[in-house]
């Protein structure tokens, strides 16, 4: 498992729980698109990201457009959080139509992160149903 930060100050919280940290920033799809070699599904979790909206819209379906010609072969899009709803809904149906665009196993999440233990087993559920 490989998870990402913006900030090498929280790589140790990410190792800390048994997952690889890099840093990279979605706002960078590079820095993404780089760590994608040995990844099966990608967990788009940015239902709680600060002063992004472009990470539901814009760089989303950048990200999703890209990851036709990887590895990849599902995402994970987190739909809750303190994000503007509306953000969140148009990244779940962004990720809705590329799923039936180019035929991408994908899932949405809608529990809200907020109950930790009720959105860690939805995202348990939907990694699990596309693998």
């Amino acid at each position: 498992m490989r998870g990402t930060t913006r900030s090498s100050d929280r790589l140790g919280a990410i190792e800390a729980a048994g997952i690889e940290g890099v840093v990279a920033d979605p706002d960078w799809l590079g820095t993404i698109m780089g760590q994608l070699e040995g990844v099966t599904v990608v967990c788009w979790l940015m239902g709680t990201a600060t002063g992004a909206p472009e990470l539901h819209g814009p760089r989303l379906e950048t990200l999703l457009e890209r990851l036709v010609d990887t590895p990849v072969r599902g995402i994970v899009y987190e739909a809750a959080g303190s994000v503007e709803p509306g953000l969140l809904a148009g990244g779940a149906e962004s990720v809705r139509a590329a799923a039936e665009r180019w035929r991408m196993p994908a899932e949405v999440v809608e529990a809200e992160p907020a109950h930790h233990a009720e959105w860690l087993a939805a995202m348990r559920a939907g990694v699990e149903r596309l693998l």
